[in-house]
């Protein structure tokens, strides 16, 4: 606890000595993407952090799941490394209560939560990834109910290609198996055509790695294609397109110790085009067309049964969406709708369909010259849970030019599963369709202070999650069922810090901080019952990432805390050195620097020291 008090005064600090520095706004302003509204970040009433393209370079991370590891309030809970299989969470959910979005498109996993991270996304593919805090449903829609996360891709200038390949090894062998050291390599390439009316960009990336432990192996690919082309100077037209195929060892993933030799297999596929139209100075609107098909194969090979447990699912989402916007002459008006039709194809599952139509508004004006208020509400309509409705309200207040006080207050829902309804695992998992939609109400307050060189977010929220939905038993014999489990309130706290500093002309540091803290208890719930989730969530996390930059040459440190409610506390310590030639870079990566032992998810043992060498062209 006390390098945690240390880490807390550290960011407070660093608060109190940029005070002292000039106060004139310069930074390169984000903007956020949201249904109808593209909204500069020192304007947002919300929580929302951005890992930018330039963050992004100097991770030591290859694959959207490790990038996220470092997220300030995101909970990253990995079956296996490198992308194989993580859940992902904010600020205490659980891994079905947040929505991803790629480019503004929501992916959402009909199956399971588990595959939510299953994308076609190469790291050199993605120019920023956006993390918004609590309930979204005003502007993100269902199943944003502790928040969202919004995946930003690349839209070429320049025509060019580039080139990424790497090999790493933690240099222990597999005495279980083949006797050979573990190892991991792989290779991400990119091409770009750029032209005064269209764009075109290829991504692709393919990795491979006997594991870091027995059963570990996995074979990754990704594909991305995207078009951009402008008709003329106010109607244009977006495509993408994705593919991915996951292949991975599944040793302890869900009945650990019986599943040890079991393997799994996922493969997506993504399709979307939408395009822009700006009907007058005043109007603009946006349709919008979706697919996604997700296949699952996973053999379970039990220790006294030497055949394979086979469950093959088969799910497919089509959307359709369109939004606009409106400019009056005191604020911006923002609406639309959206319709999905959902099916699954299973061999435990069974055959089911639904269909989901969502009708949204929201209005953003300044009531007073420093007060901004932003209203609206999410109307959904389900087949299987009929109507409900889910307002919200964001406002901020502008003390000074640098000081801003923030307050929102959201509701949202998250729709069961179909492994929630209707799984028949027996005797490990069965599902239960009388299960029914969470709720969640939460309120926030806080301030932020942007400065030239510095940024400063404090925040506090309160948010209470009914109907929450949990895995339980109340026999160790029996097998775990998904049941409405009670109320779970949470309260929480989180402090994050940036300060940049350009030492020289040619040198530059940048120190980023930032420290949660999360209290839930839950409320109406039987005594006696066993849960697979509820306590499973952190209480405290320390994110940190230090750089240093001097012409061509870098080098990051990067430190994460984690403690969960139930388990222990440990520190993690990456880095990353990298020195670029012209147009070539080569950078050497270590992870877990002080071979650190810790657990995300049960009792799987998460990978020892990892040591990776690179080298990537670039000709943009």
């Amino acid at each position: 606890m006390k390098k945690i008090y240390f880490a807390v005064l550290m960011l407070l600090c660093t608060d109190l000595y940029a005070q002292k520095q000039d106060t004139v706004i310069t930074i390169n302003e984000i903007v956020i993407n949201e249904n109808a509204f593209n909204t500069p970040i020192s304007k947002q009433n919300r929580n929302v952090y951005v890992i930018d393209k330039e963050m992004i370079a100097k991770l030591p991370g290859r694959t959207i799941q490790e990038l996220l590891q470092y997220a300030n309030g995101v909970d990253l809970r990995q079956r296996g490394p490198f992308g194989s299989q993580a859940d992902i969470s904010i600020d205490g959910g659980s891994f079905e209560q947040t929505v991803v979005l790629l480019n503004g498109t929501k992916i959402i996993d009909t199956q399971t939560g588990h595959n939510m991270l299953n994308l076609p996304i190469p790291v050199e593919a993605i120019e920023r990834i956006e993390v918004i805090r609590g309930p979204a449903a005003r502007i993100y829609g269902i199943n944003s109910l502790t928040g969202a996360i919004n995946i930003i891709t690349k839209k070429p200038t320049n025509s060019g290609f580039l080139i990424d390949s790497y090999a790493g090894s933690n240099f222990e062998k597999n005495s279980e198996a083949t006797g050979k050291t573990f190892y991991a390599g792989g290779v991400q390439f990119g091409a770009a055509l750029s032209q005064k009316k269209h764009q075109h960009s290829f991504f692709g990336s393919h990795d491979k790695s006997n594991g870091y432990r027995y059963n570990t192996q996995f074979e990754n690919t990704k594909l991305l294609y995207q078009g951009y082309i402008e008709i003329d100077s106010s109607n244009e037209i977006m495509t993408s397109f994705g593919y991915t195929k996951n292949e991975f060892g599944a040793n302890g993933f869900y009945s650990a110790p019986g599943d040890k030799n079991s393997t799994e297999m996922v493969q997506t596929t993504l399709a979307a085009i939408q395009s822009k139209h700006m009907l007058s100075d005043r109007w603009t609107l946006i349709p919008r067309l979706s697919y996604r098909y997700n296949f699952d194969d996973y053999r379970y090979y039990g220790s006294v049964n030497p055949n394979a447990g086979v469950s093959k699912h088969y799910t497919n989402s089509i959307a359709a969406e369109v939004t606009a916007s409106y400019k009056t002459n005191s604020g911006e008006l923002g609406f639309g709708a959206e319709v999905r039709n959902e099916d699954i194809s299973s061999s435990n599952i069974g055959k089911h369909r639904r269909e989901n139509l969502g009708i949204y508004s929201q209005y953003r004006t300044f009531l007073l010259k420093k007060l901004d208020v932003n209203v609206g509400t999410y109307i959904n309509y389900n087949s299987a849970y009929k109507w409900q409705i889910y307002p919200g309200l964001d406002a901020s207040y502008a003390i000074t030019d640098i000081f801003k006080v923030i307050g929102n207050i959201g509701t949202s829902q998250r729709i069961p599963s179909f492994t929630d309804l209707y799984l028949n695992q027996r005797p490990g998992n069965i599902g239960n369709p009388d299960v029914t939609p969470e709720n969640a109400l939460q309120s926030e307050l806080g301030f932020k202070i942007i400065k030239r060189n510095l940024t400063f977010n404090s925040n506090f929220f309160y948010r209470k999650i009914s109907k929450f939905i949990d895995w339980t038993r109340t026999v160790s014999t029996d097998p775990w069922q998904a049941n409405n489990l009670g109320t779970m309130i949470t309260r929480g706290i989180n402090l994050r810090s940036n300060y940049s500093m350009d030492i020289t002309e040619d040198s530059k540091f940048n120190f980023n901080l930032a420290y949660s803290y999360l209290e839930s208890q839950f409320r109406d719930m039987e005594p006696g019952v066993a849960s697979k989730y509820q306590l499973s969530s952190l209480k405290h996390q320390v994110t940190n990432t230090v750089d240093f930059k001097y012409t061509n040459f870098s080098i990051l440190i990067a430190t994460r805390f984690n403690q969960r409610v139930l388990g222990s506390s440990y520190w993690i310590n990456d880095f990353r050195l990298s020195q670029s030639i012209k147009k070539l870079t080569v950078y050497l990566d270590a992870q877990n620097i002080f071979d650190t032992k810790y657990y995300e998810i049960g009792t799987i043992p998460l990978p020892s020291r990892w040591l990776s060498l690179g080298v990537k062209f670039v000709n943009f």
